[in-house]
């Protein structure tokens, strides 16, 4: 990783004083005007490598979080020199794009739900229906970048801007959740205190997203694009094409039947119970009605099964990143407690079970051992709605 910081000398070290003393309370404006007067453009990934030796140091990770607006400014005439520019197709072109249309999609939300307090009418919350229901799409977007892009950064040691970006991604799906809560109110009456509601919301909703949607554009993306090689690009436009897109994302979709099935190699694997085509192997785990992950002992994910109707999304791209990079900062540590207890021998099993989307889910981890040995914990998943629904009896073909 410092390889990408070698051509910037002793300003490195000069700029990483800088930083500090932005953390200590040193005045904005003069940072900026010292930068201005001192330093040339400083690149995207160069900030992001920066920050990541800041924190390699002993700087808390939580502490380069909270300032990491601070950052932006003193390196906004730089930062705003950041984006490239990529072909129509490439992932960061779609990313892009999806930007461009979420935002205008924002502006439009505000304008109408600021139309609606004075203008309280059909027409009106039908527009303001119809742009819920564009954000209510985006999801997708998040989860491509979460799945996809983070863990490929990752494994070229870039691991705090996708931490940042993922609460980021947090902090927007609370703000969406409290405007279609709103939104499903006035869907039963309209009132000038729910409009106003809606309007603040809308307004919130938009301002994180332009603030956020400029850090991606101008350090994530720029960051990605210095690092990522030609393999790299092919594997996250293929998890990109697996997880899916919105209805206004610069994608043609594809019928299933135009994509190419990848064929197993015929080779036995010999168990103790019998044998096995790795082909059989993987088309009896992908039949299963329950998502199977396994990660091995040392926390790394290996495998997952792509079961029909897949409850949680998963890519390619994790497989090899460690779980903990797998789930957002403020869960982190549930995550290592069941691990460690699993790893001591005190815990065997955990299970708990949640609402989604009207659907019960039933969640197990299974510590998976060997003699006795902890070699791994598999995660399975599983719908359970309408198993619940079953009573008396049925026979075979019934």
């Amino acid at each position: 990783m410092s390889e990408f910081l070698s051509d910037m000398g002793d300003k490195k070290e000069q700029l990483k004083k800088m930083i500090k003393m932005l953390h200590d309370g040193a005045d904005v404006d003069e940072m900026k005007a010292l930068f201005k007067k001192e330093f040339g453009n400083v690149m995207p990934h160069q900030i992001s490598m920066l920050e990541e030796e800041l924190i390699k140091e002993g700087m808390p990770a939580e502490e380069v979080h909270r300032l990491c607006q601070l950052h932006i400014d003193l390196f906004r005439e730089s930062i705003d020199a950041g984006k490239v520019d990529v072909p129509l197709g490439h992932p960061l072109y779609i990313l892009y794009t999806e930007h461009s249309k979420i935002l205008e999609f924002a502006q439009q939300l505000v304008e109408s739900a600021t139309t609606l307090i004075d203008k309280p009418d059909s027409a009106t919350f039908g527009r303001v229906q119809q742009l819920i229901g564009f954000f209510k799409e985006s999801p997708v977007h998040y989860l491509r970048e979460e799945n996809v892009l983070f863990p490929v950064l990752e494994k070229y040691g870039v691991t705090q801007p996708p931490k940042i970006m993922w609460m980021e991604h947090d902090n927007i799906r609370a703000i969406e959740k409290s405007m279609y809560e709103t939104a499903d109110a006035l869907a039963k009456g309209i009132t000038k205190e729910l409009s106003h509601t809606l309007q603040t919301q809308a307004i919130q909703l938009s301002e994180t997203l332009a603030d956020h949607f400029y850090k991606e554009n101008n350090i994530l993306f720029p960051t990605s694009y210095k690092f990522f090689n030609d393999d790299d690009w092919k594997l996250v436009k293929q998890e990109f094409d697996g997880i899916g897109y919105m209805s206004y994302s610069p994608v043609k979709h594809k019928d299933e039947t135009e994509v190419a099935a990848t064929r197993l190699a015929d080779d036995t694997i010999e168990f103790e119970t019998g044998n096995l085509t790795l082909q059989q192997l993987s088309c009896m785990l992908d039949t299963m009605p329950v998502d199977f992950t396994f990660i091995d002992k040392d926390d790394v994910v290996r495998y997952f099964n792509n079961a029909p109707d897949r409850i949680f999304v998963r890519s390619k791209a994790v497989i090899g990143r460690t779980v903990q990079n797998c789930h957002p900062d403020k869960s982190i540590h549930v995550v290592n407690r069941l691990l460690d207890e699993m790893k001591s021998g005190k815990r065997n099993k955990a299970e708990f079970w949640i609402t989604l989307n009207g659907r019960l889910i039933y969640i197990t981890y299974y510590a998976v051992r060997k003699n006795g040995e902890y070699i791994g914990c598999l995660e399975v998943t599983q719908d359970i709605t309408d198993i619940q629904k079953i009573s008396g009896q049925k026979r075979l073909l019934d």
